[in-house]
């Protein structure tokens, strides 16, 4: 894959890079991201603080490496349930056709014709803003993307002749779906899972710098680009850059990999380039 896709490699040492600051960060960590010392507020990048400190004096570095943990978690969590539910409801949909099917799209189409951003700041601000809460509104938010893409995968997989042949041998409905049919459609569901990742970790990042993530003290990447980066922009301007470039890359590397993948396992697009 290194020299087949290269930009695939790089996407995931971005994201190993972001695991590694996640699971790690209590070790790698030099501070308690939430330990306060006004003494040292707004310190640039030195020996001692590496990406310098905030307005409280609280290390820059600390507070990114527990952001990742946060990212990661929303975006895992939410990228799954998700794809999980909409993937569920697109077996049904594509096995059942008729009425199901017609129900079930109409549904999502709802769902499409809102915004993604605006429908996730709805439900937080509905449910309270806190990190499962985002969970949940991203988990909506992202559904519709998983039902599209298995639904689609499931048409053209239940015409097949194993799914014929489960029906002759007095398989239950249930059953062909979950044995039969979701073993065969895994692939693009991998695959999207790996692009909506970046999704997600911008949309959580989106809704932190809005004020609807996560309550302060937790240390998030789009709550310090808000909190931190605008007011003192010009007086540290680390405070917005090291957030901003850590959700770029972030995301960079989800898409990357999902780009990637997407080529390898799709005989259509094998050899032509598309995503590096």
């Amino acid at each position: 894959m290194a020299r087949a896709k290269p930009l695939g490699t790089v996407g995931a040492a971005l994201v190993l890079l972001m695991l590694l600051m996640a699971v790690a960060a209590p070790m790698l960590a030099p501070y308690d991201p939430n330990v306060m010392s006004m003494g040292e507020r707004l310190a640039g990048p030195s020996g001692r603080h590496l990406l310098g400190t905030d307005s409280f004096g609280r290390d820059v570095f600390s507070r990114i490496l527990y952001g990742a943990q946060v990212s990661l978690y929303v975006g895992v969590l939410a990228t799954t349930l998700g794809t999980i539910f909409g993937g569920f409801w697109g077996l049904v949909s594509a096995y059942f056709g008729g009425f199901a099917d017609d129900l079930i799209q109409r549904l999502m189409d709802i769902l499409l014709a809102l915004p993604q951003l605006v429908l996730a700041i709805a439900l937080v601000a509905a449910l309270g803003a806190s990190v499962n809460n985002v969970v949940i509104a991203l988990a909506v938010v992202l559904t519709p993307s998983g039902n599209r893409v298995v639904r689609s995968a499931a048409l053209a997989e239940k015409e097949r002749q194993y799914v014929e042949a489960a029906r002759c041998i007095g398989c239950g409905h249930l059953r062909i779906i979950l044995v039969h049919l979701l073993p065969n459609v895994t692939a693009p569901i991998i695959v999207l899972a790996s692009v909506v990742l970046g999704l997600a970790i911008l949309t959580e990042a989106s809704l932190s710098f809005l004020g609807l993530g996560p309550p302060p003290p937790a240390a998030t990447w789009g709550a310090m680009l808000s909190l931190e980066g605008q007011k003192y922009f010009e007086e540290a301007p680390g405070l917005a850059l090291f957030p901003g470039v850590a959700i770029s890359l972030a995301v960079l590397g989800f898409n990357f990999l999902g780009d990637a993948l997407r080529d390898l396992w799709d005989p259509r697009l094998r050899g032509s380039g598309v995503g590096g």
